[in-house]
């Protein structure tokens, strides 16, 4: 069970994260939040004893959620002002004391459920472990995400990707990622995604308005290139939607493993800031699953698992993937930034410092 310390300790890390990327405006928030929260609203008090782990369950940016709705909204001048980073200091403390008193109704229910940042730029990530399950068993993959949230990067088939230089992708899509791309040139072999279909414990509808603007009020503020990046790729979805289904993940996963499968397409199981979500039981079944998959796995009918999940230590997202046939050893194809505004390839180097963490904080694949 949580304390107090260890909630407001989970806005002082998430600070850490957003001055790693380059977020300083959101670093300043999450640090005047830790300092300042009180029991005067009903959502401070909520924050303030929360009963889980608040650094896997995001508690501070399911509350920064909240707080660019409303500046979104325009509802506000006062945080729209925070969030220009025109009141800094103990002016801050005070004034999201505030914000708080002010907007209590509203922002309660933003503390209900995960943030549902379903960021594209993520495929940026995401291709680098599929071009490695290519590269190793053939062209043809069969993509099956959990967590597809509004299914955006359900799209990754149908994105257009600069991976230094490097061309990936229909030349006409309305969509382009383009990471910063910290290494040598890919090698990319031919990749032909034949099929993408996902999952969600609480799928979003990117068709409607209302969940086009909750999925916006999670980008952050100060990456405006985010928010236009996700409102093209929600119009690709509008446009043809994504085949998305409302399940368990273990459930699901179990029944897609147990469908048949294609001579010479490889089933990858897909996902990305998804794990620290799962119930414990619910991801021992999906490692249980695949590891069943993998030994029924052939040359001529391989599985692969594709995952982009935190190692909060550092601030960095890892990139890994297991095969079979094989042992299912997982290796790591890239780093890359939360949002994919930069991706490494290649294994991992030894990370320098880093942030001290509970271990309930840390995900484990």
């Amino acid at each position: 069970m949580s304390t107090e310390a260890n909630n407001r300790g989970a806005f002082l890390i998430q600070e850490h994260y957003c001055r790693q990327m380059d977020a300083p405006v959101y670093a300043d928030i999450c640090a005047a939040l830790a300092m300042g929260l009180t029991r005067d609203s009903r959502t401070g008090t909520r924050v303030l004893d929360w009963a889980g782990e608040p650094t896997r369950d995001a508690l501070p940016l399911r509350l920064m959620g909240g707080f660019h709705a409303l500046v979104m909204a325009g509802v506000d001048e006062e945080l729209a002002a925070i969030f220009r980073g025109e009141i800094r200091g103990g002016a801050l403390e005070e004034a999201l004391s505030c914000v708080l008193a002010r907007h209590d109704e509203a922002l309660l229910p933003w503390l209900d459920g995960p943030p549902q940042t379903n960021e594209p730029g993520r495929s940026g990530a995401l291709i680098v472990g599929l071009i490695a399950v290519a590269r190793r068993w053939g062209p043809k993959l069969e993509v099956l995400e959990i967590g597809s949230s509004a299914g955006l990067n359900l799209l990754i088939d149908r994105y257009r990707f600069d991976l230094g230089g490097v061309g990936l992708g229909p030349a006409d899509a309305p969509v382009t990622i383009a990471p910063e791309w910290r290494g040598a040139r890919p090698a990319v072999p031919a990749i032909e995604i034949v099929s993408t279909h996902g999952c969600d414990v609480a799928p979003m509808d990117a068709a409607d308005p209302a969940v086009e603007a909750r999925l916006s009020a999670y980008v952050w503020a100060e990456k405006p290139e985010r928010l236009d990046r996700l409102r093209r790729a929600i119009a690709m979805v509008r446009a043809r939607p994504v085949r998305l289904d409302q399940a368990d993940a273990a459930d699901w996963v179990e029944a897609r493993l147990a469908e048949p499968q294609a001579d010479g397409v490889t089933r990858v199981l897909m996902h990305s800031v998804v794990w620290q979500y799962l119930p414990e039981t619910t991801a021992d079944r999906i490692r249980a699953a695949m590891c069943a998959a993998g030994a029924r796995a052939t040359p001529e009918r391989p599985l692969a698992w594709v995952a982009m999940e935190p190692d909060r230590s550092t601030a960095e997202q890892v990139v890994s993937v297991a095969c079979w046939p094989g042992d299912g050893t997982r290796d790591v194809v890239a780093t890359a930034h939360a949002h994919a505004a930069w991706v490494k390839p290649g294994p991992r180097e030894a990370a320098d410092g880093g942030i001290a963490l509970p271990d309930a904080a840390k995900v484990v694949l």
